[in-house]
Order: structure tokens, then sequence, then C-alpha cells
């Protein structure tokens, strides 16, 4: 993706593009996989951890990546669909972990059943994580 459209992808969010944040982007949109904090440490060597969750954290809060708690303990973040808005995340979709290479995919096509609260109740955040084996440590 060429900087330009990086850039337009983050003022869409009304995110202002600062260098760093244009790579934290162009490295999420090229993962297959959600990362946690670390990935993107060990993978923007000249960069400081508060800054990269800084700007992880900006970027779920517009709208732009989504936080999955995949029951590792360790949180990792996806880009949104296109339907997200800041602080709003509509793309309530199942999560797949990997006991075996220990990867979290985001199943976009696989939503999240409705869940009928009792009268009182209020819902805050919703959740789905599947745990086996992918597809690409079946085969191997």
């Amino acid at each position: 993706m060429t900087v330009t459209a990086l850039e337009e992808k983050l003022m869409d969010k009304r995110v202002a593009p600062t260098a760093m944040r244009l790579l934290v982007l162009d490295f999420l949109l090229q993962q297959e996989t959600a990362v946690s904090l670390a990935d993107l440490e060990k993978n923007m060597a000249h960069s400081d951890r508060v800054t990269l969750y800084r700007t992880l954290k900006t970027f779920e809060e517009k709208g732009l990546a989504h936080r999955i708690e995949d029951g590792t303990g360790t949180v990792k973040y996806a880009l949104c669909d296109k339907s997200c808005d800041a602080g709003r995340h509509h793309d309530l979709h199942v999560h797949f972990y990997c006991s075996c290479c220990r990867e979290t995919f985001c199943l976009p096509r696989s939503g999240i059943p409705a869940v009928k609260l009792p009268p009182g109740f209020r819902e805050e955040e919703i959740s789905l994580t599947v745990k086996g084996i992918c597809a690409k440590c079946t085969q191997g």
C-alpha cells in the first residue's frame, strides 16, 4: 500500500498520519493473524514500547483496530472492518486461537450470536474465542 493510501486510511478514521502510525498501520495490514505489543516491538526495532502502545490504543479508540483477549493473558490487536466507528466496534466476530502455533485469527464471517441478558443486566463487552488447531497446523 502506498504512503498516500495509508495516510488516507488514517485520515478516514480521524487519526493524524504520523510516521509511527503509518509504520504500524502498514505492519498490521500485512498480518494474517492478530499481533501483540511484543510482536510489534520485535518488528519495529527502532521504536519504543510506550509509543507503540499509544499507537495501538489510538487505533482502537478511533475504530481502526480491535483488541482480542484470547485467553492467553496477552492482548492482541487486529485491524477492524470498515464499519467500525470511534469507540464502537461493529465487527463483532468470532476469533480462533490455535493451540499449536499460538496464533489468533479473526473470523469475520462468523458473527457472535445474540445474547439475551436478564432484566437489569447491561452488556459492556462481548467476545467469543474458539480454541483448536488451525488449518496450517493440521496439515503439518
